[in-house]
């Protein structure tokens, strides 16, 4: 199977899209898209180059895991949670403005609540509202871009539910405000009275902040997959003594070959999977057997990548590197894995993909018979 990073996903209705474009590719036998790790596996004769062009034509960004990736590093690097800081900073301060938002609406607007002189006056609170609606809508405004772009390419999807939830909000309620100002120019104060109730500014703001809440528990689900397959990654070391013309030098993991020479010292973890060719040990086997009594190793007996030689010498020749590696198949199943999807979660995807157009559609039609 090979995997696919892909971007620009936003819920199910995504993932279900890009699955369709993919899959009626030539050659194409199976994919499947996960929105939780955003990732996507191909099995097939397709070519990468064609599957990258689908998921770009289908309006998404897509890139072959590992393609610019030359070390151990770079891989732990990629798979960094830099999602979830970001998500924190802009819920805590959506929150707080939203907040703020709701005390001077429902807080004086409908119990009474204490606000400073200026806003007791109808109008300069609608037009507080509006602001700090804006601000709100401002630190999310990654929904309203994404929403209104997948909507222009006729492909909508959560964003877009989210965008035009919040915008209608906002729309219905500045029509309002300036209804507001026009009645109080008018001298008509039971009217303005009348139309700071239908004011929705607080709803306008906490539609994203609450979708960002769900966005926030989704992406530590995701770290959390990840962080498997970065501790799967640790048990190797980045670095490897090996003899070459008689001599120890130590270098970087990915440039030793099959057939070279490697010595492990008592505590330090085997590099790549070899043969003993000298010496004899105990070896810690549990990271990858979960057998908890180390292992007896002497010439002519194999030894696997990211076990702990405990006691003694060891020197050993290297029969398979790279991700050919025992512990490089285990983390490239355990990533495969991740990247599939149970049957019943392609059902769901599958109903979203048609749900969310559907309510989309119903919600502008709704609309327009209301202006009409």
């Amino acid at each position: 199977m090979e995997q696919y990073k892909i971007t620009g996903m936003s819920c199910a209705a995504c993932s279900a899209r890009i699955e369709k474009a993919v899959s009626g590719l030539e050659g194409v036998s199976s994919c499947s898209v996960s929105l939780l790790t955003n990732s996507m596996g191909v099995e097939g004769t397709a070519s990468d180059s064609e599957i990258i062009e689908a998921v770009v034509k289908a309006g998404y960004g897509a890139e072959k895991k590992g393609e610019k990736l030359s070390s151990a590093k770079d891989k732990e690097d990629e798979l960094e949670d830099r999602e979830t800081p970001v998500l924190k900073k802009r819920l805590i301060k959506s929150l707080i403005v939203l907040l703020i938002l709701i005390y001077f609406s429902m807080g004086h607007g409908m119990l009474g609540a204490p606000v400073p002189k200026i806003f007791e006056n109808h109008l300069s609170l609608a037009v507080l509202e509006m602001l700090m609606a804006i601000i709100v809508m401002n630190f999310n405004k990654k929904f309203f871009v994404g929403g209104f772009k997948s909507l222009f390419a006729l492909s909508p999807n959560m964003d877009a539910l989210v965008a035009l939830g919040s915008g209608a909000s906002f729309a219905f309620s500045l029509a309002r405000l300036f209804a507001m100002a026009e009645a109080m120019g008018e001298g008509k104060h039971e009217l303005v009275m009348s139309y700071s109730m239908d004011l929705y500014f607080e709803t306008a703001a906490m539609i994203p902040t609450l979708i960002t809440v769900g966005k926030l528990l989704e992406a530590v689900s995701k770290g959390r997959t990840t962080n498997a397959l970065k501790s799967l990654m640790k048990l190797k070391p980045s670095t490897a003594v090996t003899e070459r013309d008689g001599k120890e030098i130590e270098i970087a993991i990915e440039e030793l070959k099959i057939g070279d020479i490697f010595i492990v010292r008592p505590g330090e973890n085997i590099p790549v999977d070899g043969i003993v060719v000298d010496g004899s040990s105990a070896v810690d086997e549990s990271a990858l057997t979960g057998e908890s009594i180390p292992v007896e190793k002497e010439a002519g007996d194999k030894v696997s990548a990211a076990t702990t030689n405990s006691s003694g010498f060891l020197k050993c020749r290297a029969e398979r590197v790279g991700e050919d590696t025992t512990l490089s198949q285990i983390i490239k199943m355990v990533s495969d894995a991740a990247a599939t999807k149970a049957p019943i979660a392609r059902i769901a995807d599958r109903v979203s993909g048609v749900f969310v157009p559907a309510v989309i559609i119903a919600a502008l039609i709704t609309f327009t018979v209301w202006i009409f």
